[in-house]
């Protein structure tokens, strides 16, 4: 895909932040759109269906957890890359953020060339990602779809955020194989991602609730396993 089909979608209440971000990305070639709030920034990844949204944690009327969340809701809108950008360096917000769906957290401020780079690291691997590879796992009650995205777990299909659904296909890939941390963190969120340490287990956090506790195990100071017993 060319760069300038690739639509990007900031959101942020400041008009500053806004202008600074659009205009160095913009110049690499990106359609950029904007936002100044939560609500705004939903109507209007529905109407344009962007590739990546770089959204604000601290805004008014919406914040930008909330706002990460219900788009994480929205089907048409399952493949966008969410990638939080904030002030906050708390391990709390970022930890919210992932449990709300993100894929990646960029800490303002941030040097352009940096935020570029960023950029395009997260959509070389979203691309990579969504290549047609015509891969099922079937395992107990589940069915993995890699090319439509999507789980079922018995009668039940279940449409998991990227990070989760990729994690969840890279540890089925290896059943009843141990998989260390790093391992899981450099195939999952690659090796030029810096993101907090407690990543992994937030995503396994949820995948036990979704999919079910009993074919996650944790391996302690080593990293997971998917069982099948």
């Amino acid at each position: 895909m060319k760069k300038k089909e690739i639509k990007i979608l900031l959101v942020d209440d400041e008009p500053d932040i806004l202008e600074i971000v659009g205009y160095n990305l913009k110049n690499e070639g990106f359609q950029i759109f904007t936002a100044t709030n939560g609500i705004q920034a939903i109507k209007k990844a529905e109407k344009i269906k962007p590739h990546l949204i770089i959204l604000d944690i601290m805004m008014p009327k919406m914040d930008g957890i909330e706002t990460c969340t219900r788009i994480r809701e929205i089907e048409k809108l399952e493949d966008v890359i969410i990638a939080f950008f904030t002030a906050r360096s708390e391990d709390y917000s970022q930890i919210a953020g992932f449990e709300a769906g993100a894929d990646d957290y960029i800490t303002k401020p941030v040097r352009p060339k940096i935020l570029v780079s960023k950029v395009k690291a997260l959509l070389r691997r979203h691309l990579v990602t969504n290549k047609k590879t015509k891969n099922i796992i079937h395992i107990a009650n589940l069915v993995i779809d890699k090319d439509a995205y999507f789980v079922m777990n018995g009668d039940e299909k279940i449409i998991l955020p990227r990070k989760e659904f990729e994690l969840l296909y890279f540890l089925a890939s290896n059943v009843n194989k141990v998989i260390i941390r790093e391992d899981i963190m450099s195939t999952v969120w690659g090796s030029d991602v810096v993101v907090g340490n407690r990543t992994i287990d937030v995503h396994i956090r949820k995948l036990r609730k979704k999919i079910g506790d009993n074919y996650f195990k944790t391996v302690k100071g080593v990293g997971y396993k998917f069982v099948t017993e």
